[in-house]
């Protein structure tokens, strides 16, 4: 029987009672069960940190001394125990490393997606599927009328012109995402890249999923007009340059909001749309779906009679 409390929502974050552990928690906690090393899903300072190789040494990079006291690296399918509960992660095809986590107990499977992305992405694992009687997932984009367009649609945008682009973009995940892309629809183009991200590409490039050729930033070159230069910045930087001259202005992102004040809308996305939360059900055959992380009201509606949704509350 599905425990309707197997895992609640509180101010350290998802936790699961009766393994006592947290899913991707908030604040630091005794057993940290970590899907990825995006900010908002790990945090320093846990005691117990279960994770995967890549995860642990993106995590070891941005905390140093305060990553975690202890961690215990997990391949993907690797089976472990957390105070009775069984576990495995499944590859999400969000970044680099980046986890879905199954859950066993009392002969019912739960599955955490944390972010998933369907979309192909050479930078990462691929998503693989897992049937579970129990989907919770995330809902940044699950809006009937979302639908991420195609990469290859998007990255020729950029060869419509020569001028120099300034490149906003997630220093994890998506600047390597981008690299690649870029020398797949956009070879003409030279890739200059923030100090800041090469410490992630290194990582990436260890585990064998090299971005592609890019160099460091130059100044020098991005000071000289119509080249056809892509300068990849952190948010950060990006904003810091809103008078930058000689330049094209733009972000990659799924979201329109941070798209208007550019001179072109560039929708990268590394999550899922609504179309992708649907087949995603489709594989995972689960008897009921619990929504995180967005608004699972439209879910709810569109299987309003064939599949409890559950919105799940913070206690």
């Amino acid at each position: 029987m599905i425990k309707p409390d197997f895992l609640v929502l509180t101010d350290k974050g998802l936790f699961c009672e009766t393994g006592n552990f947290y899913l991707d928690p908030q604040q630091p906690v005794a057993h940290a069960v970590i899907s990825h090393a995006h900010g908002d899903h790990a945090v320093k300072d846990n005691i117990y940190v279960y994770c995967t190789a890549p995860t642990e040494s993106i995590m070891q990079l941005r905390f140093k001394k305060s990553a975690g006291a202890n961690f215990s690296i997990l391949r993907y399918r690797q089976e472990f125990l957390i105070n009775g509960v069984k576990l495995k992660f499944i590859p999400a095809g969000h970044i680099l490393g980046s986890a879905q986590v199954l859950m066993e107990f009392d002969g019912i499977k739960y599955l955490y997606t944390g972010d998933i992305k369907i979309q192909e992405d050479a930078t990462c694992e691929p998503v693989e599927w897992e049937q579970a009687d129990v989907l919770i997932t995330e809902t940044t984009f699950a809006n009937p009328n979302t639908k991420h367009p195609s990469p290859e649609t998007e990255m020729v945008k950029l060869n419509s012109h020569n001028h120099n682009v300034l490149l906003g973009a997630y220093s994890l995940g998506k600047s390597q995402r981008l690299i690649n892309l870029l020398n797949r629809y956009c070879p003409q183009r030279k890739v200059l890249v923030h100090h800041s991200i090469l410490p992630i590409n290194k990582i990436y490039e260890d585990y064998s999923f090299a971005p592609g050729v890019y160099e460091p930033y130059n100044r020098k070159l991005m000071k000289s007009p119509d080249q056809g230069f892509v300068y990849i910045v952190p948010p950060l930087t990006f904003n810091s340059y809103f008078r930058a001259k000689n330049v094209m202005r733009v972000f990659a992102s799924g979201w329109e909001n941070l798209q208007t004040q550019n001179q072109t809308k560039l929708f990268i996305s590394d999550h899922v749309d609504w179309d992708d939360i649907l087949e995603m059900i489709k594989q995972v055959k689960p008897r009921e779906v619990w929504t995180l992380h967005g608004d699972g009201r439209a879910l709810q509606s569109h299987f309003a009679d064939t599949l409890p949704v559950k919105i799940l509350p913070k206690c």
